[in-house]
């Protein structure tokens, strides 16, 4: 007999993210964070995982994650009513085996919950508050302004059809392709700037080093104007934008 909503709600001790979590970008960003949690491979890229508590087991959606310093993630996983809890990436690895849960059927399902890695996480937070609890106080300081978070760059409104641009070539580097495993050429770009009606100022953004580039014997500070579309693909946390099939290149006088 399935068991029903009011037999379930008890089965999970969700611990719920604690305010906003970061959120996968793209495709990308999702495929390479679960290659680092060994959630998945390359070629077999789940997007459901099962989790697993006592008796019950149940599919979940990886929602996020949530970042401590020192490389620690908490993943935040998003249940099929909806809820969410955090997890350690390598307790939910430890879930998708079939072996998973046997020897603790019989323990209670908080418990369960917060065993192994995932207590270990909670206590080296309560070491680290404790240890700055017990550092000597200093004398009293001038107070300084709380630092805000940095508001999140609001998105702009890309055209959809290919446009002109102006930009200033910055550098030259590779980023990783996580689908072939190898790293590609690319170009940065900054002073990035759609010149034909309306006008839209970019700023940094990236394109691959395609062959059609590399016939134009670009140097780091030339400034060019070509054809191209731009989408929103990062290249990192502050370049979030490339620049795809740039063509008619054309190297100019202003930046």
């Amino acid at each position: 007999m399935a068991e029903t909503p009011a037999e379930t709600k008890d089965l999970v001790h969700y611990i719920e993210p604690k305010g906003d979590f970061i959120a996968f970008s793209d495709e990308e960003d999702y495929l390479a964070k679960g290659l680092e949690w060994k959630l998945f491979t390359a070629r077999s890229v789940k997007k459901e995982l099962v989790y697993k508590s006592g008796s019950h087991q149940e599919k979940v959606k990886l929602a996020g994650y949530e970042q401590y310093g020192n490389g620690l993630d908490t993943i935040v996983v998003e249940f099929e009513n909806g809820r969410q809890s955090c997890i350690h990436p390598a307790y939910l690895k430890e879930m998708q085996s079939s072996s998973f849960g046997k020897e603790l059927l019989s323990g209670p399902v908080a418990s369960i919950a917060l065993t192994g890695v995932e207590q270990e996480v909670k206590e080296k937070a309560t070491e680290d508050l404790g240890e700055l609890i017990k550092a000597p106080k200093t004398e009293p300081k001038k107070e300084k302004p709380k630092s805000k978070k940095k508001e999140a760059i609001p998105k702009l409104d890309l055209p959809t059809d290919k446009v002109h641009f102006r930009a200033t070539v910055k550098e030259f580097t590779a980023k990783m392709n996580h689908f072939t495993g190898e790293e590609d050429e690319v170009v940065l770009l900054e002073n990035v700037k759609v010149t034909t009606e309306p006008e839209l100022v970019i700023g940094d953004a990236w394109c691959g080093y395609s062959k059609t580039l590399k016939k134009v014997e670009l140097v780091e500070g030339d400034s060019l104007e070509f054809d191209g579309k731009v989408i929103e693909k990062k290249y990192n946390k502050e370049i979030r934008y490339k620049v795809n099939n740039p063509s008619k290149l054309v190297k100019s006088t202003e930046a």
